[in-house]
């Protein structure tokens, strides 16, 4: 089991930058592919970055690629999405997910997410 703690949100202009963490619990990190997610308000819950286990495969939302980049450090326990040339578009909160992978493979839909942070909000004032 993981827990997942993420931080780094906030509110920033449009244009701007910011980085967002999540930090998992546990000692096989490395075991897990991961991914972020955000759900706006009076909105679906929608993808936006997935990694795969070891960092060497990525894939994107449409809506962020170009802007967005996730990173793993697998020694630190830790996700990153950085996140740069924001939209008031992006303002939602944002969920790091983790799921237990013994493949390479990267995962873009929740349901095949086993396991979730509480999220952080994230305002893009324009």
């Amino acid at each position: 089991q993981v827990q997942l703690v993420e931080s780094g949100g906030g509110l920033v202009q449009a244009g701007g930058s910011l980085r967002l963490s999540c930090a998992a619990s546990g000692r096989t990190f490395s075991s897990y592919a991961m991914g972020w997610f955000r759900q706006a308000p009076g909105k679906e819950r929608e993808f936006v970055a997935a990694i795969n286990r070891s960092g060497g495969d990525t894939s994107y939302a449409d809506s962020v690629k170009g802007r967005i980049t996730i990173s793993r450090d697998n020694a630190k326990n830790t996700v990153y999405l950085q996140m740069n040339s924001v939209k008031p578009e992006d303002t939602a909160v944002y969920c790091c997910a983790a799921r237990l992978s013994f493949y390479t493979n990267v995962y873009v839909d929740a349901h095949e997410y086993d396991y979730w942070g509480q999220g952080t909000q994230v305002t893009v004032s324009s």
